[in-house]
């Protein structure tokens, strides 16, 4: 077969290949070679010719080796980029958080912006967010977060004990605690952490010494804190899950769960169902709504004094 042939074959073999691969096909190197006569090398040379001209012409595709399949199959990094709209949502939300210090802030947002943000849009979207950079009002905390969030995420997911010292707010002092970690959170500018005390009498440091839930600790508040080679147990039907225990929460103020009603006759009933994700409506007639739900500690309390003379006929069942 003279050199003409053999190019020529080689192409159909490469657009063969790349077919089957953009139609969703996980392909096997030695099925393959087997199908057009050739050794596996000749097959992944032509993947490489494939690599180098998603590459050569800036295409958001790249052929990967998928382990559990045990073949090549295609990918399109298109899809995991986020749209503009989503970078300028994601910025926004950012910003309005006030959740960081300056020169954490930033930095986030304009390495957000570099990788996810075409060339041509960049300019735009930093003209959207520029006032709000401009004004931005770090928490007066002052304190950095970044580096110690991950330690703390690794401690939640791993199950490992940390020892901490923390400062209170009632008594600004320090105290240490062991702790189990279980959940980070944010609510209203500030991340918390969610753990169980270790040695502790419940007597003297709970107001409810029968609380079953975990302490709320403001991660800025946490002076030091230590990540020990100790791991804890927790049974699979007793774990600890963020999303539930959030939507009883309010303002991050411990407490015991409890359910409340109260009659509501303000202007938007859609703002109360989204402050309070468990509530649910009883009744409704032309004047207002029956509402029940239920929450976590005392903070809820802030909220329905916030809503002046709409909330009333207020009972805890």
């Amino acid at each position: 077969m003279d050199d003409q042939c053999l190019s020529e074959a080689k192409t159909d073999r490469v657009l063969a290949i790349y077919s089957r691969l953009v139609g969703g096909a996980v392909l096997n190197k030695a099925d393959l070679a087997q199908q057009f006569h050739v050794t596996q090398r000749s097959i992944q040379r032509d993947i490489e010719s494939l690599r180098c001209f998603f590459a050569e012409q800036e295409l958001p595709q790249d052929i990967v080796y998928d382990k559990r399949s045990r073949g090549y199959r295609l990918i399109d990094n298109a899809q995991k980029k986020l749209s503009n709209s989503e970078v300028l949502a994601v910025c926004k939300i950012l910003l309005e958080s006030r959740s960081m210090v300056t020169d954490e802030m930033m930095p986030l947002l304009d390495r957000l912006i570099d990788c996810c943000v075409p060339e041509q849009n960049k300019a735009i979207v930093q003209s959207l967010v520029a006032n709000e950079r401009f004004h931005y009002v770090p928490p007066h905390h002052g304190k950095h977060l970044l580096n110690g969030l991950w330690e703390i995420g690794q401690a939640v997911r791993n199950h490992q004990v940390m020892e901490i010292q923390y400062e209170r707010m009632k008594e600004p002092k320090l105290v240490t605690r062991r702790v189990e970690p279980v959940g980070i959170m944010f609510s209203e500018y500030y991340f918390y952490l969610t753990a169980f005390l270790q040695d502790v009498d419940r007597k003297t440091e709970f107001e409810n010494e029968g609380d079953l839930f975990p302490t709320i600790y403001r991660i800025d508040r946490i002076r030091a804190f230590q990540v020990l080679d100790e791991h804890f147990h927790v049974p699979y039907k007793d774990r600890f899950e963020e999303g539930e225990f959030r939507k009883r929460v309010q303002f991050m103020y411990g407490g015991k769960l409890q359910k409340i009603r109260f009659r509501y006759t303000g202007p938007s009933l859609e703002a109360v169902l989204d402050r309070l994700p468990t509530a649910k409506v009883l009744a409704e007639d032309d004047d207002g709504w029956d509402v029940e739900a239920e929450v976590f500690g005392s903070g809820v309390e802030m909220w329905m004094r916030s809503q002046g003379d709409y909330l009333y006929k207020v009972e805890r069942v």
